[in-house]
């Protein structure tokens, strides 16, 4: 779900989580009662437990690329899946064998292809994740077949559009860090290099 950035001064001091709490509050909290909170130990997405109350993303510490996880997860989720914790998704946490796994990846991959436009948008490194560190290690030719499905999806969002609320925060992302970099295509070699 993203790997923590570690720097205290240079390039990366600008890739400070509450700067995207920020963005996201203007693009969402007015329309959907929505917060992004760091500091978690686990990612978790919290619906209000009450009518007028506030729905919460909690990503994971202070990392910078969980909140764009979790973020990425909200903007796919529909209404009806925003009303239940965790967007009503099962998690199986490290530990997954190789055919739960791939049921992971095959939900999984949607998010971090977006996960990439948002990384993209503030010019901040992305990096697939297969979170499953302490499972079974997959062969190189698995986790080169989640890179592409990866890639084929962001491809195809930057081909055809983004989803509405993804669309938004990506605008806001880029006013927002100001990256230089372009509309590019999303390649392989990027997630490798």
């Amino acid at each position: 779900m993203g790997q923590p950035v570690s720097c205290r001064s240079g390039p990366c001091s600008e890739f400070r989580p509450w700067r995207l709490e920020r963005v996201f509050a203007e693009c969402f909290y007015r329309d959907y009662a929505t917060v992004l909170v760091g500091g978690a130990p686990e990612p978790l997405y919290l619906p209000a437990s009450e009518a007028g109350g506030v729905h919460r993303i909690h990503y994971r510490e202070d990392y910078f690329a969980s909140a764009l996880h979790e973020v990425a997860h909200w903007c796919i989720a529909g209404e009806r899946r925003r009303g239940l914790t965790d967007f009503g998704y099962w998690y199986s946490p490290d530990g997954r064998t190789a055919e739960q796994q791939r049921a992971f990846e095959r939900v999984e991959y949607r998010p971090q292809a977006l996960e990439w436009h948002f990384a993209r948008a503030c010019g901040y490194r992305f990096r697939v994740s297969a979170d499953n560190l302490d499972g079974l290690a997959l062969s190189t030719d698995d986790g080169d077949v989640f890179k592409r499905q990866v890639q084929r999806q962001a491809v195809y969002w930057q081909s055809h559009g983004l989803p509405r609320r993804a669309h938004c925060f990506v605008t806001a992302l880029r006013k927002a860090f100001s990256p230089a970099t372009g509309h590019t295509p999303f390649s392989l070699a990027e997630l490798d290099g």
